[in-house]
């Protein structure tokens, strides 16, 4: 049975359990994983290729042998259900065929030149039409296009300071490591090497907080408010009904500028949540998902907010804008959008994805009221997490209080180890074209047997 005095329902001591069984059951099944882990820890700092490949609740790294549509199998040869699918990455499925094909006929005929070819003024074309926004750029990563686009901005409008919601995710970007602790903005101490003070340019509110927003825009010298329009990497928080559209007419009465990071919540649809839900930013990020699993970024602005980006441009002194890197817009990349944009990100794809996400959010439902759990479900698109409190949160701090990382790190192993993966950040899980219902079944029994273990049965 569940505990009622305890946030979560389930007591501290059998999380622990669970997770003392479950860690051993992965040892036992996963040898040649931890001997690959062996083999990389000399090398390799942390033993893995990047630090928070720790994060996974494992006691030793995942090492992956074949991943394909939405299937993943590792080095000892389990085949497990993807619904992590690289954190967004893979949206639509490991190696999806039309990008793989469109890579190994691009690879013959070049890799990065510094120039474009006829990818570019196709994906242009195809990024302005899914999107609404007619002037495009390019970047590696959705950290680099947000990184680039604050450039670009601050340089139009001549302002410094950047607005962004408490407990955002926008990549490693610096300027948006800043929290609200208390009601006062903090920079985040788990920041290394972190030598300016962030909260002199970065302003922090709450994320559905009109009021907090008006205040924070009111002085007339933020250049732009840099927002998902759902928030996604501290669990989900949705916009509240009129929020947007509220904070959209705020934001420009005060002349600033709305920029939307789509890099997640492009699990909406083909424009990702803005388009669907008929919002009208001054510019937009798009990442991860957006080269079928090739690193490349994009970002687009209105005609007006382009205009005034190309004219401080041509103002400022020759040298190095700090904007772009070498690799940026190679013709791989370009090759990769080409083929996703044109064939992956489709209204029909999406419809397919957004219904079985939502046979994934409706089972985990059934599943968290069977035991009696007060914890929540919320899906965007093909985008679905629950949560441990009984109502959706409406702001970061909310999200992270209801976290409680012992119980996730259970809850995780104990879905992989019975064949499921989900996003080791969190409680995420994404529906790709590739996924069966045969899989979201898979998901739901696993689910449904932690629970039983979690809340007062033995572990299976």
């Amino acid at each position: 049975m569940t505990h009622p005095t305890h946030p979560t329902g389930v007591p501290p001591a059998r999380v622990q359990a669970l997770l003392a069984r479950e860690r051993e059951a992965y040892v036992q099944r996963h040898p040649r994983c931890r001997a690959l882990s062996d083999r990389a820890a000399p090398q390799l700092m942390f033993g893995v290729p990047l630090h928070w490949m720790n994060d996974w609740s494992t006691p030793f790294a995942l090492q992956v042998a074949e991943a394909r549509g939405a299937t993943l199998t590792d080095a000892d040869g389990h085949t497990l259900a993807d619904f992590c699918l690289g954190d967004t990455g893979a949206m639509f499925g490991h190696s999806p065929a039309p990008v793989a094909e469109a890579l190994a006929t691009q690879a013959r005929r070049g890799l990065t030149t510094m120039l474009p070819n006829e990818d570019a003024a196709v994906v242009g074309e195809l990024l302005a039409e899914r999107f609404g926004l007619p002037r495009w750029q390019f970047a590696m990563t959705a950290t680099d296009a947000n990184r680039f686009v604050l450039r670009w901005l601050r340089a139009a409008t001549g302002r410094q300071v950047l607005l962004v919601f408490n407990g955002c995710y926008h990549g490693t970007v610096d300027d948006v490591f800043v929290d609200l602790v208390h009601g006062q903005p903090v920079q985040r101490a788990s920041l290394l090497g972190q030598v300016h003070d962030l909260t002199t340019t970065t302003r922090v509110v709450e994320f559905n907080d009109l009021a907090a927003l008006e205040a924070a825009l009111a002085p007339g010298d933020v250049a732009c408010v840099l927002a998902e329009p759902v928030m996604t990497n501290i669990g989900m928080v949705l916009p509240e009904p009129g929020f947007w559209a509220e904070a959209q007419r705020i934001v420009r009465r005060h002349g600033s500028l709305l920029v939307l990071d789509e890099t997640h919540t492009l699990s909406s649809g083909p424009g990702g949540y803005g388009r669907a839900h008929g919002l009208q930013p001054d510019a937009v990020v798009v990442g991860k998902a957006l080269g079928g699993g090739m690193p490349c970024a994009a970002y687009g602005f209105t005609a007006e907010l382009a205009a005034r980006a190309e004219a401080a441009k041509r103002a400022a002194p020759p040298g190095h804008s700090g904007i772009g890197t070498t690799l940026t817009a190679n013709l791989l990349a370009m090759a990769a959008m080409r083929a996703t944009l044109t064939q992956l990100m489709t209204p029909a794809t999406f419809a397919g994805m957004h219904a079985l996400a939502g046979q994934v959010a409706d089972g985990l439902r059934a599943a968290i009221a069977h035991h009696d759990l007060p914890w929540c479900v919320t899906q965007v698109g093909a985008r679905v997490e629950f949560q441990f409190c009984p109502q959706p949160p409406r702001n970061g701090s909310q999200a992270e209080a209801a976290m409680d990382a012992a119980l996730e790190h259970a809850l995780h192993l104990a879905l992989l180890n019975r064949g499921v993966l989900i996003t080791p950040f969190h409680n995420m899980m994404l529906v790709c074209p590739d996924t069966t219902p045969a899989q979201v079944q898979r998901l739901l029994d696993a689910f449904s047997e932690v629970l039983a273990a979690v809340c007062g049965g033995e572990a299976a």
